[in-house]
């Protein structure tokens, strides 16, 4: 059995609409390159609303997006220069109830310069996925010959 390579990969990025765009074309790349292209529209579509709210709710309009994968979990982590979650964040249809229902699990935490936010999907690596599919069982007459004559 093959052994997944752990990949990372980081972004900085200055925010405007159209950028957000960019990055969400750059990381669905990168997990297509990956062989995780399962998974390219739920995590682009995470961070794609991290990234809209820090280019709304953010005095300053850089962003960091990592990407790390170890053979069974995707983690995206989106981290800026603002301490607080606006309060908008936590209603309904905030950006943290998209990510708390599309991913496996997330967190923010304090960073020095401000706030890390992270997502996860699991996933199993692209070398133990088959190729082909499995042919069909035989069928019975196939499988267990007429009776001889008697």
């Amino acid at each position: 059995m093959k052994k997944a390579i752990p990949c990372y990969y980081h972004l900085e990025v200055d925010i405007s609409p159209e950028r957000i765009d960019q990055v969400r074309r750059i990381l669905a790349a990168h997990l297509r390159h990956w062989g995780l292209g399962i998974l390219a529209e739920r995590v682009c579509h995470c961070a794609g609303v991290l990234l809209r709210a820090v280019e709304e709710h953010a005095t300053d309009k850089n962003a960091v997006v990592e990407m790390w994968w170890n053979g069974q979990h995707l983690i995206t982590a989106v981290s800026d220069s603002e301490p607080d979650l606006p309060d908008p964040h936590y209603g309904p249809q905030g950006c943290l109830a998209q990510i708390a229902a599309l991913s496996d699990g997330w967190g923010n935490y304090p960073a020095t310069n401000g706030k890390i936010i992270w997502f996860s999907h699991r996933a199993r690596s692209p070398e133990r996925a088959p190729l082909a599919p499995t042919p069909p069982a035989p069928g019975l007459r196939v499988a267990r010959p007429l009776p001889r004559g008697v």
